[in-house]
């Protein structure tokens, strides 16, 4: 039977493409990527909403907190052997006046929830891998998103890593900071998503880890 492992994120997940407002095609995003080099023995499923959150509603756009949908998402697809959460990136929105601090209870109550779905787990065994996203760029402020995205969000994502890893530790969960997984980037277009080489990058270094986290 094939490990099934649910890939839950946000436009880095979904693969959006910042050079062309697109999105990277099966060749290109890191999911798919990674399904390539596990092989056929795992069933990657792509969970990536552009501008979901860990837990805030966003005033703007409707069904973005990643706390609403988590449970039907694991019970659509169980039995779940691995869940990667990497969320945060939009947490940091102005709008939200969230720190990084803030941002980190917020995904906290994420993964309480995502554990406490007991019958979507293989053998009633949560297993999750937390996943601190790449840094936004100070230079996002000098982009077009900077008017939606508000200020300090570059600061406060360069805040999650250690308060990512100490919550990783503390739930019980495994721990990957993808600024250390990918070299490349984030692209010189918004700052804030992953480039082609660090899609790459990223499925590599999940690939390397995945097989004893099973």
């Amino acid at each position: 039977m094939k490990k099934h492992i649910v890939c839950f994120g946000d436009s880095n997940t979904h693969g959006y493409w910042a050079e062309t407002d697109g999105r990277f095609d099966e060749a290109h995003r890191w999911t798919q990527l990674l399904q390539r080099e596990l092989g056929s023995d795992y069933l990657i499923i792509e969970e990536g909403l552009s501008g979901r959150t860990t837990c805030f509603d966003d005033p703007i756009h409707e069904g973005m907190s990643g706390l609403d949908y988590i449970c039907p998402c694991l019970k659509s697809h169980e039995p779940v052997d691995l869940l990667i959460v990497m969320l945060g990136t939009n947490d940091t929105k102005e709008r939200f006046g969230a720190s990084a601090a803030c941002i980190a209870i917020g995904m906290g109550r994420l993964l309480r929830k995502a554990i406490s779905v007991e019958e979507c787990w293989r053998d009633g065994r949560p297993n999750i891998l937390l996943v601190t996203p790449q840094n936004i760029g100070r230079e996002y402020a000098d982009t077009p998103c900077a008017a939606t995205m508000g200020r300090g969000c570059a600061e406060k994502s360069q805040g999650l890593a250690a308060e990512y890893e100490a919550l990783a530790a503390q739930l019980g969960c495994h721990y990957l900071d993808a600024n250390k997984a990918v070299a490349d980037g984030p692209n010189h277009v918004d700052y804030m998503h992953l480039t082609e080489a660090g899609h790459h990058q990223l499925a590599h270094a999940l690939a390397e880890k995945i097989p004893s986290l099973l």
